[in-house]
């Protein structure tokens, strides 16, 4: 007995095992959501690339962009207390469009700006007369005046000077036969068109023309007599439509000098820019 309790004791421990490390919770479902979302957004961009035009690519453009608005006309009261909506005056403030009509009388026009300058004259009233002409081209306000084979020659672009309407050859159907002034039907359909969609409004017209360069160097290079006589014969086919004559000011040959596109030679460079001037006093 003595021997037994001098024995150091026995200890035994038992130890808790705990089976796995928990619930980590949700947040990888959402990084993966998040990533799944972007990865279809990418492929979509892809595919609209690759499946519109260029026309419509700045119509996508212009729709997801914040300063420009979707509609330019804004609402408002017209009764006696001449209230306004909580969406009037916002859209162009600074010359005063944000009337209830494309022409508005005095008694229907916006409150706030005036839509005039310190002597007078209007400054808006130019601005909607070529979105008339851009609506009437590619139909925003109902039928398009340009078939939808000739659209793919078109595009517009607002600038300082006035709205320029720019048609151009494309690879299987150009303008003018090559190396010459002389216009093909297609020319010939567009100029008819324009004729009568710039008859909408009274602005004076500026004509330029524009050649891709020659792929060798010449010691007489035509570029220069070439882009001058594509802008003078589409003077003249402007001359068979119902556009006044008086009112083209300027016929300008370009050469090669301001390509729209990288490569120099390429065809998307022959062009001819009708520019619809904005009207000074």
């Amino acid at each position: 007995m003595g021997a037994s309790s001098n024995a150091a004791p026995v200890i035994i421990k038992r130890k808790k095992v705990v089976g796995g490390d928990g619930h980590h919770g949700g947040a990888w479902k959402v990084a993966y959501a998040d990533f799944v979302t972007a990865m279809m957004a990418f492929f979509m961009l892809m595919w609209l690339l690759n499946a519109t035009t260029e026309q419509q690519r700045k119509g996508i453009a212009d729709y997801f962009s914040p300063t420009i608005p979707i509609n330019r006309i804004s609402g408002g009261g017209d009764g006696a207390f001449g209230g306004d909506n909580v969406f009037s005056e916002q859209t162009l403030p600074q010359n005063g469009t944000g009337a209830s009509l494309h022409r508005p009388t005095e008694a229907h026009s916006a409150r706030g700006s005036s839509g005039l300058d310190s002597q007078g004259a209007e400054t808006g009233s130019q601005d909607e007369e070529l979105e008339l002409i851009e609506d009437a081209l590619f139909g925003k306000g109902g039928e398009s005046m340009v078939t939808q084979n000739a659209l793919r020659h078109v595009i517009t672009r607002v600038t300082d000077e006035g709205l320029v309407i720019e048609l151009f050859s494309l690879e299987d159907a150009p303008l003018f036969e090559e190396g010459t002034d002389r216009p093909t039907q297609l020319l010939r359909d567009l100029a008819q068109m324009l004729g009568r969609v710039t008859d909408l409004v009274t602005n004076p017209i500026a004509i330029g023309g524009h050649v891709s360069a020659q792929p060798i160097v010449l010691a007489e290079n035509p570029v220069w007599e070439l882009s001058s006589a594509r802008a003078e014969r589409m003077r003249q086919l402007f001359g068979r439509t119902q556009l006044d004559p008086e009112r083209i000011r300027r016929v300008t040959g370009h050469a090669d000098r301001t390509p729209v596109v990288q490569n120099t030679m390429a065809v998307r460079n022959n062009r001819i820019e009708v520019t619809l001037l904005r009207s000074k006093g």
